[in-house]
């Protein structure tokens, strides 16, 4: 059985009516990040950080997933499938993905102040602004702020490496570290781009096809491409 690692980014989300962080409509449009999602706007204004963070998790828990959601779950019928996610919502779990790795965090995960470690799940949309651990440290989102590493990028690093194939939807490309992820596969691994913009792709080496639509468009028929090529 191939395996199939898929990276997603925004686009796949905002099929489903979640806004995007980067489009000229997007959330960075009407909240400036160092309000937000920065490691010292949680210090320095907690309130308006988590009432952010509250909103998207409503916006998450009011939404579906979307046809490209079920689509790349539906490849574990043919294939050994993985998802690299930077998305925070958690519409690719509720599509049917079993294995997602969310490199930017997790809306349904709140942890520790003291210890990141310490890992909560929160149930609902409303995080209370004093709400604590079970170490007794006030908790956040289990978000990874500008500024911050991303802990899951080297186990994300390790999966993109065992690809035979690798399917890249709804991302720019413009993310980093995670965009580099692509530079970890094999020069002679095909890559699969799903994305009605014009992303740079000039610096892959690797066989190449771009596929100039939306998520949920796209997928769909590309499910049915790999399976009559590549399924066993």
């Amino acid at each position: 059985m191939k395996k199939i690692v898929v990276f997603t980014g925004a686009g796949v989300s905002a099929d489903s009516g979640l806004a995007t962080f980067r489009d000229s409509d997007g959330l960075w449009a009407s909240h400036r990040i160092e309000d937000v999602c920065t490691p010292e706007a949680l210090h320095n204004n907690r309130k308006e950080v988590i009432d952010f963070y509250n909103e998207r998790r409503r916006e998450m828990l009011s939404a579906q997933p979307n046809a490209g959601h079920r689509a790349i779950a539906r490849l574990e019928e043919w294939f050994d499938v993985e998802v690299v996610t930077q998305n925070v919502d958690n519409l690719h779990e509720r599509a049917g993905s079993s294995s997602v790795i969310h490199l930017h965090g997790e809306l349904t995960k709140l942890r520790s102040m003291r210890d990141e470690e310490l890992i909560e799940p929160i149930e609902g949309w409303e995080q209370k602004l004093d709400a604590c651990a079970s170490d007794g440290a006030l908790l956040r989102p289990h978000i990874v702020f500008f500024g911050e590493s991303v802990p899951m990028f080297d186990r994300a690093a390790r999966t993109a490496a065992t690809a035979d194939i690798m399917v890249v939807v709804g991302t720019s490309l413009a993310v980093y570290p995670a965009a580099s992820l692509v530079r970890y596969i094999d020069l002679d691994i095909p890559i699969y781009v799903v994305d009605p913009g014009n992303p740079d792709l000039s610096w892959i080496r690797n066989p190449l096809t771009h596929i100039h639509q939306r998520a949920a468009e796209g997928m769909p028929d590309l499910v049915e491409v790999l399976r009559e090529k590549y399924a066993e």
